[in-house]
């Protein structure tokens, strides 16, 4: 089975790559760009994939408060491309989401698919959007996740583990959002997801991140502590973080709807993925950007 792999330099796009070897279409900037409407479609239709995973994203959450059109584009515009192409050569698509669809209100139960969105800022609704985009075409599925962490590809700009434990490095305070709980994931334990589910027909939405839930604080507790390392690390709230984009309070994943199906590769809770992922890391390259400079984190790239 040929699979088209959008956004291949990725986290996600490059693990799945990995897995698929041969198998694999690797789609991504600057020969593959979801805000061309007319060439995604023709590159598509020409490749003739028998499946499509769009991992690409307009991701900077927070850059997305000024560049809203870029973003919707990407993120909507460029899944609606996606979907035309794979409605046209009749082939299943897979559109990757997340956990920035839920978040407004004072929600304190693990979401469900059957639960009514509540997206805050240019991202998380963009996304939704381009989740509708996607449901256009009856061969969908649309994985929700959230904060992913694996092996770096080209284009990924790092994750929340290596961020902390290069920032454990400074000698500097650490200072972590305490008051969002979410559920971080282990990219290979999606994408072995994502492939089997791709391997049904039981098409709709699914929550796929591991399970249990915790806060970005609490995440980097557990990432100091399996590793015998005590930084000074300081709980901070999303309004002293001082983002300029809104963040969930509560957007938790329940995966029941996933953990139902037969056969299906089991998502383990998020404390053994962070362990498989540090038994299996490689050392990271050094890099920085202004928040990391700052040490101030939220669990967002």
């Amino acid at each position: 089975m040929r699979i088209a792999i959008t956004g291949a330099e990725g986290q996600l796009g490059s693990e799945l790559c990995r897995r698929l070897g041969d198998e694999a279409i690797a789609l991504d900037l600057p020969d593959f760009d979801l805000t061309d409407r007319q060439g995604v479609v023709a590159t598509l239709l020409d490749l003739r994939p028998e499946a499509v995973v769009n991992t690409a994203a307009y991701t900077a959450v927070d850059k997305a408060e000024d560049q809203p059109e870029l973003c919707w584009r990407v993120n909507t515009e460029g899944v609606a491309a996606v979907a035309e192409a794979c409605r046209a050569l009749d082939i299943p698509l897979v559109q990757i989401s997340t956990d920035y669809v839920f978040g407004a209100g004072g929600r304190n139960q693990p979401y469900r698919e059957t639960d009514e969105p509540s997206p805050q800022g240019v991202y998380a609704r963009s996304k939704l959007e381009g989740e509708r985009e996607a449901a256009r075409w009856t061969r969908h599925f649309v994985v929700r996740t959230c904060g992913l962490y694996g092996r770096r590809g080209k284009r990924a700009a790092g994750n929340f583990v290596e961020t902390m434990l290069r920032a454990a490095q400074s000698g500097k305070a650490i200072r972590v959002v305490g008051d969002q709980q979410c559920t971080p994931t282990y990219v290979p334990h999606l994408a072995k997801a994502v492939l089997f589910l791709l391997g049904t027909q039981r098409y709709g939405i699914y929550h796929v991140v591991n399970t249990g839930e915790t806060t970005w604080y609490d995440f980097a507790r557990e990432i100091f502590g399996r590793l015998g390392l005590r930084p000074p690390l300081e709980k901070i709230t999303t309004a002293q973080y001082g983002a300029p984009a809104p963040r969930p309070s509560y957007s938790v994943l329940d995966t029941g709807k996933y953990h139902s199906l037969p056969g299906r590769p089991a998502m383990p809770p998020w404390q053994d993925a962070l362990a498989e992922y540090l038994g299996a890391r490689e050392m990271p390259a050094q890099e920085g950007l202004a928040r990391r400079q700052a040490h101030l984190f939220d669990g967002t790239p």
